[in-house]
């Protein structure tokens, strides 16, 4: 887990790995603690669901409930509908207050992603979403932080999802709607957060499988790759000249999309993959077989027809 600026190296995105370190598994950054008074306000917002590659992070914004006001007039918004150049100006304004602004982020790597979609029972991506929500007030909450009011940008049926937040966190009040980061300036700082991170890890994301053990280069990079979504043309011809028909594709992409799937079934090698289980069965069957035939082979030199003639 990252903790604070000094835990993310010369990085200008303290919430992303360092320059040069692979993105191996899911993380949590937290900035340094506000110091002010509270009841705090606390929005919660994500950044990736949809797409088939990156990280899927989630991020949350909190301050003194006093701070409202002030908070208005800082510019956030939902992250989609601002510029990069914006949104990075706003993660420095979040960070710029400390006694009064603090910010975390969940980010989910493309790996865990789909291992939790595939295992058995599988953890789909709405359980991992409330998964990450709850881990972050969690955190919060043992920060000292008094929460008193949290707003949740979520999408389908919300008053289930208010009412299961409410049940895990009492004394709280949980607003959870779609498009909060359009309605409350709190939840638009979080959008920030995990949207500004999410960008720069798939902007400086190093492909561990480009460095082979003969020292050969591969050729993936993350030049063209489009939004990310499935349905992006770019992305599309991203993922069709990244695949290795042996290896299949680089830890970027997540490999339980339906996307994914179909392209490796069409582009790449059948593998069988036998378990040891498996393996012992096969090598005992071939040895019974074996013998067998060797004691066909003795009874037809001996002239035997049945157990009888002996």
């Amino acid at each position: 887990m990252f903790e604070s600026e000094s835990a993310s190296g010369p990085s200008s995105i303290p919430s992303a790995p360092a320059p040069s370190t692979p993105l191996r598994e899911s993380y949590t950054y937290h900035s340094p603690t506000p110091t002010a008074d509270g009841p705090y306000i606390l929005g919660v917002d994500e950044a990736g669901r949809g797409p088939v590659l990156g990280p899927l992070v989630y991020g949350v914004a909190y301050c003194p409930v006093a701070y409202k006001e002030k908070l208005e007039d800082l510019g956030f918004a939902d992250s989609k509908t601002l510029t990069a150049e914006i949104r990075s100006g706003l993660l420095d304004t979040l960070s710029s207050d400390p006694a009064n602004l603090g910010w975390s982020v969940r980010v989910i790597s493309p790996q865990a992603i789909s291992s939790g979609m595939l295992r058995r029972p599988p953890a789909n991506l709405n359980v991992q979403s409330q998964d990450a929500t709850i881990l972050l007030i969690q955190e919060v909450l043992k920060k000292g932080i008094e929460l008193t009011e949290v707003y949740v940008d979520a999408l389908g049926t919300t008053s289930t999802y208010q009412a299961y937040l409410s049940s895990c966190f009492p004394g709280i009040n949980f607003t959870v709607e779609s498009k909060a980061d359009d309605k409350f300036k709190i939840v638009g700082a979080a959008s920030v957060a995990a949207k500004v991170t999410r960008d720069a890890c798939i902007e400086d994301w190093v492909f561990e499988e480009n460095i082979h053990t003969d020292g050969v280069k591969g050729n993936w990079a993350t030049e063209d790759l489009g939004s990310g979504y499935p349905g992006d043309p770019k992305t599309k011809e991203w993922l069709r000249n990244s695949i290795e028909p042996v290896f299949g594709l680089p830890k970027l992409v997540r490999f339980s999309w339906s996307t994914v799937k179909v392209l490796l079934e069409k582009e790449g090698k059948a593998v069988q993959w036998i378990d040891e289980g498996q393996a012992s069965l096969i090598q005992a069957f071939e040895s019974a077989k074996g013998r067998e035939k060797d004691r066909s082979a003795a009874t037809k030199d001996l002239g035997l027809r049945s157990v009888g003639m002996l």
